[in-house]
């Protein structure tokens, strides 16, 4: 049975309560009977299911949501000082509680599995929610994405094990205690945070060295896992070590990935024994996610033969290649993918599944130091597409930074020879797709910000123009 609510958390208010990791934490501790409130900018479909858990959901921030028992206020590194809401808490000595610590109280007395990485952490996150599930484990868990079968990006179960995803970009993973911890791969990003490769790597370092002794480390095959695994290796007390990879001398060998279409299988070995399992989603990233769930829940004791099976239930989760529909012949899916790495991957698994069909690419950059950082690569990857459309960069919590813009991402994609055209109101966006796509065609939009609505939009445009 999981843990009671801590005394701190029986009343707890969120600010920004509809983002995917405060929602999560929102939703377990309503689930175990406390009272929560909290505060959005607005309305949405999160906060909507949150009210149906009883959730008080004020829309807007005024520090009069902020009730006088509140217990704390739970607050994300995005929450800027001068929030009225977190003014008001300070001037009642109502304590601030991060996150991170939020959705650390509620670990404690579980098997914590903890997953970190710059890219594939909700993916990974919600195989294993997914897979424990279905092997009646029960698990808690808190993902940074909504899974495509229940639906929803946490739960609280009664079972011992609680699968939670661990965000780099503020440093907040270094919070919790795993039992097992995946680190799927290390590369440079949030660059608000991190000013170089060495800073990331102490993170990560970090993050590992809080892993309970006789714990595990589980690095999939990416130069920077495993340049971490090498720093960690031989270090007294430090977790055991698993790799997972293609290359033979991993401990967890990934023997076969063979394509079908939108799905792939995949045929991993460990121990002497081989596991062949279906991943519901293209691409060669997504088997190794899984793969590195295989071996983190073996690690756990759970049966891998039966875990592989499980596996194969997982049916996807929101905007990690998430078909949206399909419309006069196009098919439209949605991408999270935000930094090259990530939209490289995806857009070589979509150019896979989409075969002699032509790849045309919606691509929203995200944050203003990201694009500073990474636009040129960004503009190189979205190369892979046939034709694109580039938005204007989404800024979340950033203010602008002088001469960053889109531009130097649409330079960089004509330089590697794209076809690529400006688009600054998201509301032009679904004609010019649907004067750009034909029968056949795959529309993939991209990108962490707000670029996930238009796929209904493009749908609906492509419809009245097939009945017109």
């Amino acid at each position: 049975m999981a843990p009671a609510v801590p005394s701190a958390m029986e009343r707890p208010h969120f600010i920004g309560i509809g983002g995917a990791g405060m929602s999560g934490i929102a939703r377990i501790l309503a689930s175990r009977g406390a009272k929560v409130a909290g505060s959005d900018a607005r309305d949405s479909a999160t906060a909507a299911s949150l009210r149906e858990l009883g959730v008080t959901v004020h829309l807007g921030h005024a520090a009069g949501h902020l009730a006088p028992d509140a217990t704390c206020v739970v607050v994300s590194s995005a929450i800027r000082a001068d929030n009225p809401e977190l003014v008001r808490a300070a001037e009642l000595s109502v304590p601030v509680v991060h996150r991170s610590d939020a959705l650390a109280s509620l670990m404690h007395g579980t098997r914590p599995l903890a997953v970190a990485g710059t890219h594939g952490k909700t993916t990974t996150t919600s195989m294993l929610a997914v897979a424990l599930t279905e092997l009646g484990e029960d698990p808690s868990y808190a993902i940074g994405g909504d899974l495509a079968g229940p639906g929803t990006n946490a739960r609280h179960g009664e079972g011992a094990i609680f699968v939670a995803e661990a965000d780099e970009s503020d440093r907040s993973f270094q919070k919790y205690d795993p039992e097992v911890a995946i680190v799927l791969n290390v590369e440079l990003d949030h660059h608000a945070n991190y000013a170089s490769m060495d800073e990331i790597y102490e993170s990560f370092e970090a993050f590992a060295a809080k892993i309970v002794p006789g714990g595990t480390l589980v690095v999939g095959e990416h130069p920077g896992a495993r340049e971490l695994a090498a720093r960690l290796s031989g270090r007294p007390g430090g977790p055991a070590i698993v790799t997972v990879g293609e290359a033979e001398g991993s401990d967890v060998w990934i023997r076969s990935l063979t394509p079908r279409g939108m799905t792939s299988e995949v045929a991993v070995v460990m121990d002497d024994a081989e596991h062949v399992f279906t991943v519901s989603v293209p691409g060669r990233h997504y088997a190794h996610n899984a793969a590195a769930a295989l071996a983190a829940g073996a690690r756990l004791g759970i049966d891998p033969a039966q875990l592989a099976r499980a596996l194969t239930a997982y049916t996807g989760v929101g905007r990690r290649l998430q078909p949206k529909g399909e419309a006069a012949g196009v098919q439209v899916v949605d991408s999270y993918a935000h930094h090259p790495t990530e939209m490289t991957a995806d857009l070589e698994a979509m150019r896979g599944a989409a075969q002699d069909s032509r790849l045309l690419v919606v691509f929203q950059p995200h944050l203003y130091s990201r694009t500073q950082e990474l636009g040129r690569e960004m503009g190189r990857a979205l190369a892979l597409a046939d034709a694109s459309v580039v938005l204007d960069i989404y800024p979340a919590r950033e203010d602008p930074i002088p001469g960053v813009t889109s531009e130097l991402i649409i330079e960089a994609a004509k330089d590697a020879g794209a076809e690529v055209v400006a688009v600054h109101d998201k509301a032009d966006v679904p004609a010019v797709v649907a004067g750009m796509a034909g029968p056949g065609d795959l529309v993939l939009t991209m990108g962490a910000g707000d670029v996930t609505d238009l796929g209904p939009d493009v749908l609906a445009h492509l419809s009245n123009r097939g009945s017109a």
